[in-house]
């Protein structure tokens, strides 16, 4: 790797024209990405003078704002870590800043009286940013020194805390870079929390490559788009499927469908990204029939970005090929295994015990628990999680998620997660769309399916869920998968009883 971006993005001060806009309902704040590199640099400053330097561990605990891309640029400058905690999955108190170690916490909660010493009003940042920088100078980093704990989805008890290398993080910029030449003129939109490390990385490519970035939230991010007019947003797939059921209404109201797509996203598209939970192969193709590109990839917090489809190089059904710096090989048991030339870690930070040796391998190899396949020009198609994986009575294996896909894809659903609580057969928990449930089109969804399956493979029962899976309910993770044993505690009762839910006749 011929130049660190992160230690470039902190030395140097932007001379191109790229701007950060961070928005949302009623607000909205544009600064040049020269003037953002100034503020960042007085909050640096600042925080040194208020004790915080280099191998400190400043934590984030916020909704995406501006002070928090200020907060984590400001610690690069320091040398210092940071620890991006995801709102409604952590508290700011004083528990939180022993575990994890932290030399100061910023939040945008409400502080009680008796709030922790280090626990602080991120609202305090937009001060700091005011002060002078007299006698500061940035930090540089080596290849295999960590920024930042990024923390798992937490489907299960506490999240798994990992330190992300420099050398994995200039790995991955320049690789996305390579395939997708993101440019003065591009502006990238991101929407998801700040405390996942990939969301930031939008903001270090536009330091360095001079394209703009916005950053929104997903409870604004609809009301926003058209007036944002991205080039490229990044979105997991949930988002996709929402964006292609309001395009579906408006072309339902008589309007030609290139123009409804427009009229959601704006007239200046150039590509459209996805990943973090599989996609819809019927929303994929939506897209494409709407004049949108759209490209599929894969990844995990162990590995960052593995693979992706883009420009060029781009296969149906498939999350596209090994990046640079990224090897795939599939093993004995029909594991997806990605080898990095600059690992992400080779062990978790915070983690039960044996967690790091079920997921870490000697030579930088992360053993991902997903089943997949390759096929003769190295595209990788993702087939299941191998903890989906049901074993019959009669010993044969059976991988949920095509089966879950197919029920998804009939559009009854919103999501599908296949259980088998007993020997009669197997049994899916459905989520509705918002709105009043279509009991019928649910049952004639199950047929369909059914129809289309092996007699193993078939459903029995349907379960529908009281409400459609939500973040905030607890049974999606912040990047909107089904967390399938939360999802199957809470609807123990009805997968044990065999007479309840919608049954096949």
């Amino acid at each position: 790797m011929t130049v660190s971006i992160i230690n470039r993005i902190i030395t140097e001060r932007p001379t191109h024209d790229g701007s950060l806009t961070v928005t949302g309902l009623g607000h909205r704040t544009t600064v040049p990405l020269s003037a953002f590199h100034d503020r960042a640099r007085a909050v640096a400053a600042a925080l040194g003078r208020r004790g915080i330097g280099a191998g400190d561990r400043i934590g984030i605990l916020s909704a995406n704002r501006l002070e928090w891309v200020l907060l984590d640029i400001a610690a690069l400058m320091l040398g210092a870590q940071t620890a991006g905690f995801e709102p409604g999955k952590f508290s700011p108190d004083a528990d939180l800043v022993e575990r994890y170690g932290l030399d100061a916490l910023y939040t945008d909660a409400r502080l009680p009286d008796d709030a922790p010493s280090g626990v602080l009003s991120i609202s305090a940042v937009a001060d700091y940013a005011e002060e002078d920088t007299d006698g500061f100078e940035p930090e540089q980093w080596a290849a295999t020194q960590c920024t930042t704990v990024k923390f798992t989805s937490g489907s299960t008890g506490v999240p798994k805390g990992l330190e992300a290398t420099v050398g994995s993080i200039d790995s991955s910029l320049h690789a996305v870079q390579s395939l997708f030449a993101h440019r003065p003129g591009d502006d990238i939109l991101t929407f998801l929390p700040l405390s996942l490390l990939q969301q930031r990385y939008w903001l270090y490519s536009a330091l360095y490559w001079g394209h703009d970035i916005t950053i929104t939230t997903y409870q604004s991010v609809f009301a926003v788009l058209p007036s944002v007019r991205p080039t490229v947003v990044m979105g997991v797939p949930a988002f996709f499927d929402t964006a292609k059921r309001h395009i579906e209404g408006v072309i339902a109201g008589g309007v030609e469908p290139a123009e409804a797509a427009a009229e959601l996203f704006g007239d200046r598209i150039r590509y459209l990204w996805t990943g973090s939970a599989p996609a819809d192969p019927a929303t994929l193709g939506f897209y494409g029939e709407v004049g949108l590109a759209i490209f599929e990839g894969y990844g995990l917090n162990e590995t960052c970005i593995a693979t992706k489809n883009h420009p060029g190089a781009h296969r149906e059904g498939s999350v596209g090929r090994a990046l640079p710096g990224k090897e795939i090989v599939i093993d004995d048991e029909g594991i997806v295994c990605v080898r990095s030339d600059h690992p992400v870690n080779t062990a978790y930070t915070y983690a039960a015990s044996g967690d790091s040796e079920r997921m870490f391998r000697p030579g930088g190899i992360v053993r991902t628990g997903d089943l997949g396949r390759l096929d003769e020009d190295g595209f990788l198609y993702i087939l299941g999680r191998s903890d989906d994986v049901i074993v019959l009575d009669n010993a044969k294996k059976i991988i949920v998620r095509p089966i879950e896909t197919r029920f998804r894809d009939t559009g009854a659903v919103a999501e599908c997660v296949a259980y088998h609580p007993s020997q009669a057969g197997l049994v899916a928990v459905v989520s509705p769309h918002p709105g009043p449930v279509d009991t019928a089109a649910i049952g004639e969804a199950l047929a369909a399916v059914n129809a289309a399956s092996e007699r193993d493979e078939r459903i029995i029962r349907v379960i529908v869920a009281d409400e459609p899976f939500t973040v905030e309910g607890g049974l999606l993770t912040s990047q909107f998968k089904p967390i399938r044993k939360r999802i199957a505690d809470r609807y123990r009762d009805r997968l044990d009883n065999p007479k309840a839910g919608i049954l096949v006749h």
